[in-house]
Formats: C-alpha cells, structure tokens, sequence
C-alpha cells in the first residue's frame, strides 16, 4: 500500500476531529466555572486553551476554505459560551475533514505565502508544510488540553493514533 501526502492529511483530518470530539466530550463533564479556572496553563483555562484550538483552525478556514474574515486578533477569546464553541468546533471540523479529503498533492508542492498575526511576519513554504504545521500545532495544544482534564479530574481516554475506531 503506497500512503503518500493525501492520504496522510485525510488521516490527520480524521484524528483531529476524532480527538476534538473526544475533548470536548471530556471538557463537558466540568462545570463552566471548571473549565474557566486559571489553572496556570500556557492558556490560563481548559477553556481558553480549547478556544485556542478552534481560533486556529478558524484562522486556517479563513485562509484555505473560503471562510469570511478577518482573524480575530491572538489572544482574544471567540466563544465563552461553551455549548456555542462546541458547535463552532464540530461545524468546522466536518469542514476540515472535507476539504483534505479532496487534497490536490500537486497543489501542496506549490509554495504558500503566510502572513502571520501572531509573530507578525510573512514565510513562504510548500503548502503541504502548513498543513503539517496546523496539525502538528492542533496536537500540541491538545496535550496540553488532555493534561488540563487530567489534572481536573477527567480522564479523556485513549489519545493515540492508532486506536481511532476507524484504523479497526
């Protein structure tokens, strides 16, 4: 079986809704005031760090699937209305699954110029290395989200790649 970057990004779609869900599922079972604790974290909260997440990806959807802008300014929160970012979350991860299931490898060879809001600079590189980029970015923050519910007494379950029901 040949897996080459198509295939590659699909799965990585597939992973980052599969542990969205499970996050947000495990985020669920805290109170509102839970979640918002500082709790000393890079984002002070669970909540704020899972409104990171979805800041992300929303800055990539404005970027690469059609969604109306501007970004929000880095460290603004978007949603402090839980149920409203749950539903932001799932929306826009069904929309990130369907755009990489449709991924042109020819097009990801092709350079890609960011301007970026948080360091303030402009970098071009393949495409296919932002991609890799947002995920990789995605998966960080979710270890620090699935370290949060741990230490508030959820545990978020299986994290690994290979145990998404999907792979059998």
């Amino acid at each position: 079986m040949k897996f080459g970057l198509a295939a590659h990004l699909r799965l990585l779609a597939e992973y980052n809704e599969w542990m969205n869900v499970r996050l947000y599922e495990a985020a669920a079972k805290l109170t509102d005031d839970v979640r918002k604790r500082d709790v000393g974290a890079f984002f002070p909260s669970l909540h704020l760090t899972l409104d990171h997440l979805l800041w992300v990806d929303r800055g990539w959807a404005v970027r690469w699937l059609g969604w109306a802008g501007p970004i929000t300014p880095f460290g603004v929160p978007l949603f402090m209305d839980f149920t409203a970012m749950s539903a932001e979350r799932r929306k826009l991860d069904g929309e990130i699954r369907a755009y990489f299931s449709e991924v042109d490898e020819a097009s990801f060879d092709q350079p890609y110029t960011l301007a970026s809001v948080i360091y303030g600079d402009t970098r071009t590189l393949p495409k296919w290395l932002w991609a890799m980029h947002w995920f990789n970015h995605q998966t960080h923050h979710r270890g620090q989200a699935t370290t949060l519910l741990m230490q508030l007494g959820v545990d978020p379950g299986v994290t690994d790649l290979v145990r998404m029901p999907s792979l059998g």
